[in-house]
């Protein structure tokens, strides 16, 4: 009790307005010129394809924006950063220009007629693969562009009145191809009216009796004005523009959320926002009305009024009560799938089924809903295939545990079968992704042949690295045959990433992309054939940006921790280092902590050591040009067993971590141990924090946009579900804030000042350097005006590398 109360009243000490005294007048800097020119290396270009596997667009950017365009004028509100002269979000990324290129003549095409400046966004192919549509960003609004791929042309399709404040495009593609459902700014809105600076009363928030608990959510509504803002920015009305940019008017001023048609585009599902908003929580929280609407935008019904969800049980498995993730099946002309929680949304009540999935056809009571199954652990997902088929996923957070289930979705399935039960912590034995096609409403459905075979894809985990695969799924006797493996000796190939998918994937053909990279080589695009024997063909040719790498030693390292957990990490060496005549290097290691309930699965490799080195602002591997061995990746495994949560060892395995990392260096002859940085992002700052504090392993560390003081985030953060009143001991303990007084070791804090990632507040560094220098450690704070929680502008992140460099250098490399 005694400690609980210290805990409380440092909170009240450093909640209270701080002076940080010692300001030193700096302009941006830049790094030194080994690591200009790796910074500065040409970026490579990103790359879509066209669903029918003929085309594949590449998309050229800048690397960085500029400290203007960051730091232009900004609305944070409701969880959204809006650009007030675009009605757009004010921290997008763009590409600038445009090449086709034909998969299968290899020939390249300029798009021409592109807009001068191009700052292109929200890209995505046309149902019938012959256009590609794409907003393009001016200074006073977003227009709605598209290329047609016959012409290899691009023309504007609207003037510059999309509204683009909600994530998401802001369109969408007709069933045919044909035209664009669009988000109109309405011309005739009202003016915003300025602030009153003159207060007409308090604000004023109730809470009556109701157990509320919620994160440290940043950028919220505070008062009437911040509403009356998202009101004006995020009101839209909606419009059918066909491909000759002709208007037609679909849906009255609203604010619109997610929209969708039916497969068979006879209707649209329409989300709207209504009020009242709340200042505890996100726009995405705020109450919704569903309602059904004809394919000219007459109104036809609602389907269902959603409060605002500010309270939910505790828990990372919580979800609200009634239906939820209302949407259209895949599989039928116009039929509504939903779930509902069988336990009250409540993780905490013990029943035997968590959810139930169920569908319901027009007119769309909820009255004449049928089920179709009901699931154990929380609903995940589900991947409609044919009228017999279906796949249901749930999952369970706190244990780790999914289970995939095969049903038939034309009716009730009392005893699901299951096709796997899984720990997804174990990486190795998963089971991998049902691959999808697109079926005749062009809508994504499992790719099944013979009413018997499903296929997967995976990463293929294994022992010696990432090795993934496509493989026939018997739904007969749950047998699987190998199509595909990556070699893996020397190179990591793989078939799509974990966000969109496979690249392009024809089974009948035996057809499929890949994109293959080595530890040297660029990663680039490959046609195979997987049904003959038939050599890969190439698509591109990405030069090798990093040339001043050239020479550079990578390593994918095993070790073991003192308890006997496998660890692993990616080491860099300098070009031409020789350990016999040029001795021990400073080590620069930089890492994430994370939570495993099982040793076993905690020390399974999770990456392929044949991956190119991709040189990010956010990358170590700078300093293995200023002379520093780089430990990249390094493994940072907190576990706890049985009822033993993770963090109830958190500080203890830290260090462990960290030493077993040292000692394997230190034994193969490499490391100087007495001159190592440890450095982190995010939670790898709060890493770093804690381990200058409770060990004497490191000579200095690099923290960057991290949370320290755990009592601010009081309702759980990462994978820790107690709060700080269940559980004070620990937060107090996990806390590096709290144990300020033990600081021996130089500490670079780095933040974004315009941080909006939940938890990692800009105070949280503004009062942990005034913790530590109350305390007299020797620490240095560079707040970086305008970034958020990664950072954005060319100034700035030279500027971080020139302050990572000189800490390196006088307190590593040079340090006593």
């Amino acid at each position: 009790m005694k400690r609980i109360c210290s805990v409380l009243l440092m909170i009240g000490i450093f909640l209270s307005p701080i002076n940080l005294n010692a300001q030193i007048d700096t302009k941006y800097q830049k790094p030194p010129k080994e690591i200009l020119e790796l910074i500065d290396s040409p970026v490579t270009p990103s790359v879509s394809f066209s669903n029918n596997g003929e085309w594949m667009l590449l998309q050229e950017r800048d690397a960085f924006k500029s400290i203007e365009e960051v730091a232009a004028k900004e609305f944070r509100i409701a969880g959204l950063r809006i650009n007030p002269m675009t009605n757009g979000g004010s921290r997008t990324s763009f590409s600038k220009n445009l090449i086709l290129k034909n998969i299968h003549s290899g020939k390249d095409f300029q798009i021409q007629g592109l807009p001068a400046n191009a700052k292109i966004t929200d890209l995505s192919w046309s149902p019938d693969n012959k256009h590609i549509a794409f907003t393009n960003t001016l200074i006073n609004g977003i227009e709605l562009w598209i290329v047609t791929l016959e012409t290899k042309t691009a023309k504007k399709l609207t003037d510059a009145i999309l509204n683009d404040v909600f994530r998401g495009r802001p369109y969408y593609w007709d069933k045919d191809g044909k035209g664009l459902l669009c988000k109109f700014i309405d011309k005739n809105r009202k003016a915003i009216q300025a602030q009153n600076l003159v207060p007409t009363g308090p604000i004023i928030q109730e809470n009556l009796g109701k157990k509320a608990p919620s994160r440290t959510y940043q950028d919220l509504l505070k008062n009437k004005h911040d509403e009356d803002l998202f009101d004006y920015f995020a009101s839209s009305k909606l419009v059918k523009v066909d491909l000759n940019g002709n208007q037609k008017h679909f849906g009255d001023t609203d604010i619109y959320g997610s929209i969708s048609s039916s497969p068979d585009g006879e209707y649209y599902l329409v989300t709207t926002k209504r009020k009242p908003y709340s200042y505890l929580v996100q726009y995405n929280r705020f109450p919704t009305v569903v309602s059904l609407r004809d394919k000219n935008g007459k109104w036809i019904k609602k389907i269902k009024d959603n409060p605002l969800i500010e309270e939910l049980p505790k828990g990372f498995d919580a979800v609200k009560l009634g239906p939820r993730n209302i949407a259209w099946r895949s599989d039928k002309p116009a039929s509504l799938y939903f779930v509902e929680a069988l336990d009250g949304g409540d993780p905490r009540k013990k029943v035997e089924f968590r959810d139930a999935l169920y569908t319901m056809d027009y007119p769309f009571e909820f009255k004449d809903k049928k089920l179709l199954v009901k699931v154990k652990n929380r609903y995940s997902s589900v991947q409609w295939g044919n009228n017999e088929i279906a796949i249901v996923i749930d999952r369970w957070k706190k244990n780790r545990k999914s289970i995939i289930y095969k049903i038939n979705p034309n009716h009730d399935n009392p005893k699901p079968e299951i096709l796997f039960d899984y720990n997804t912590e174990d990486i190795y034995n998963a089971p991998g992704s049902f691959v999808t096609t697109k079926n005749e409403f062009n809508r994504t459905v499992l790719a099944i042949t013979k009413n018997q075979y499903l296929y997967l894809r995976g990463e293929g985990y294994s022992p010696e690295g990432n090795r993934p695969f496509l493989r026939q799924y018997n739904l007969q006797n749950k047998e699987t045959k190998e199509l595909w493996r990556a070699d893996g000796k020397d190179s990591y190939e793989t078939h799509g990433s974990r966000w969109s998918g496979m690249y392009f994937l024809d089974i009948k053909k035996g057809i499929l992309i890949t994109n293959k990279q080595s530890k040297t080589e660029n990663p680039q695009y490959f046609l195979r054939y997987f049904k003959k024997e038939k050599a890969p063909k190439q698509l591109t040719h990405f030069p090798n940006p990093y040339k001043s790498l050239k020479g550079v030693t990578k390593e994918f390292i095993k070790y073991k921790r003192d308890d006997g957990v496998d660890l692993t990490a990616t080491m860099y060496l300098p070009a031409g280092y020789d350990k016999e005549k040029d001795g021990r290097l400073p080590l620069l290691m930089w890492a994430y902590p994370r939570e495993y309930k099982d040793p076993k699965t905690a020390g399974q490799v999770r990456t392929s050591p044949h991956r190119f080195t991709r040189v990010s602002y956010g990358s170590p591997i700078f300093w293995v040009n200023r002379g520093f061995a780089i430990l990249e990746n390094a493994e940072f495994p907190i576990i706890g067993v049985g009822d033993t949560e993770p963090n109830d060892l958190f500080v203890p395995q830290l260090v462990a971590n960290a030493k077993a990392a040292i000692d394997a260096l230190d034994e193969m002859g490499i490391v100087d141990r007495k001159r190592v940085a440890v450095g982190g992002h995010s939670y790898g700052a709060f890493m770093t924090a804690n381990l200058l504090t409770h060990s004497d392993l490191f000579a200095a560390g690099i923290a960057r946009s991290g949370a320290y003081n755990r009592t601010l985030t009081p309702f759980g953060f990462q994978r820790e579900e107690r709060t700080f009143w269940e559980a004070p001991e620990l937060y107090f303990a996990m806390a590096p804030f709290m144990h300020a007084h033990k600081m021996k070791h130089p500490l670079l804090l780095i933040h974004g000042a315009a941080d909006n990632n939940s938890g990692t507040f800009p105070l949280q560094s503004e009062r942990y350097y005034n913790a530590l220098k109350g305390h007299g450690a020797t620490v240095r704070l560079v707040m970086l005006p305008a970034e958020s929680h990664g950072y954005a502008s060319k100034e700035s992140i030279f500027h971080v590398l020139w302050e990572t460099d000189r800490w390196l250098m006088k307190y590593v490399k040079n340090g006593k």
